[in-house]
């Protein structure tokens, strides 16, 4: 995107692979959806290595429009997270909002998306595709329980943690950096920055694939269960890492010493034999793990602590302060700084859009 480019108030981003004839029918359908909005827009075609002619089609669709329509083509295929991360970096509106390149989800549903989540003062609005027109077996029953189980792991309920239609507040969003496979957590890792009651979901419209294929299958699965764990990991001990693996060395080295303690009982008391016993060697190991687990959680405290003293993060985020606090650190320099704007509402435009 050109330095010099307009300032915008929303940004549509819309990560492709091997989708060349989604790409002319989805900006057509973004054009459409947004004629009548109130609010300047933009839309950023993200091409993440397709092997097809979705890039050309994405360079005819910026031809098309290129007051509206930005492309950012990747060198190769990074997935579907970096694609999405391309284009957070790459967008200039104060909300921001995703759509899948399939043509399943509906733009007409973004207006109204943003205009609750300016009205309720949200940070993240995701879409809930309560009518999905997939098939059951293959997407919806594994998607219904992946939901539940990312909900009761994640404290986060939410129907569908996979719909891409989501609209977010983009000074909260860049706050988060999406890496590996993220994107299935979004909502998750946005409330590492915000307050969950700022996480709301919406129901929105759902189409069948009409072109290309699916890329998703029951393979993802044993993704999700990985993800998931580093995402709670990151939701939960991000701070405090100590907690984590200090927990399972306390659950493992606590057994493991009440049993060397009714050995040390049966040989000291009793005088009966233990050398054999298989409780001797599986409490040393027990408490061997313990030890170990427990040492692993004070090396991480002491990383964490580096890492945060270090000034390259921070263990809380202001969203507004009121009164005269004097100049704040490096003259207005830092991150929270440079954030733009947010929008005034359906009839306004909030001030110019941040720099790169």
């Amino acid at each position: 995107m050109r330095r010099d480019a307009p300032a915008v108030s929303l940004s549509i981003v819309v990560p492709l692979h091997d989708e060349e004839d989604n790409v002319l029918p989805l900006a057509a359908q973004v054009e459409a959806a947004l004629a009548a909005s109130p609010w300047p827009w933009q839309l950023i075609l993200v091409d993440d290595g397709s092997r097809d002619r979705t890039a050309q089609r994405i360079r005819a669709a910026v031809a098309a429009s290129p007051e509206r329509v930005a492309a950012v083509i990747l060198r190769r295929r990074f997935g579907q997270t970096a694609a999405m991360q391309a284009g957070f970096d790459a967008a200039r509106g104060s909300v921001i909002a995703t759509l899948d390149g399939d043509l399943q989800n509906n733009p007409h549903d973004i207006p109204r998306m943003v205009r609750r989540l300016l009205a309720e003062d949200l940070d993240l609005l995701a879409g809930w595709r309560r009518a999905r027109r997939d098939g059951f077996w293959l997407r919806r029953l594994p998607s219904m329980l992946a939901n539940r189980l990312i909900g009761a792991v994640t404290g986060l309920p939410l129907h569908d943690y996979g719909c891409s239609l989501k609209v977010y507040r983009a000074a909260v969003l860049r706050e988060v950096r999406l890496y590996g496979e993220m994107h299935r957590f979004i909502p998750a890792w946005m409330a590492t920055v915000t307050a969950p009651e700022r996480i709301r979901e919406e129901v929105v419209s759902h189409f069948p694939r009409r072109h290309g294929t699916s890329k998703y299958g029951l393979s993802r699965a044993f993704k999700v269960l990985l993800d998931l764990l580093a995402a709670v990991f990151f939701v939960r001990f991000r701070a405090s890492p100590g907690h984590f693996f200090g927990r399972i060395g306390l659950a493992c080295a606590f057994p493991g010493a009440l049993a060397l303690a009714v050995l040390a009982w049966d040989k000291l008391v009793d005088g009966a034999p233990i050398a054999g016993r298989p409780l001797l060697t599986l409490a040393l190991l027990l408490v061997v793990i313990g030890v170990q687990f427990i040492c692993t959680g004070i090396l991480t405290e002491m990383l964490a602590r580096t890492y945060f003293e270090a000034g390259t993060a921070r263990t809380y985020l202001v969203r507004e302060t009121f009164g005269d606090l004097g100049p704040a650190p490096g003259h207005g320099q830092g991150r929270a700084a440079r954030e733009p704007g947010l929008l005034a509402g359906p009839a306004g435009v909030g001030p110019a859009a941040e720099r790169p």
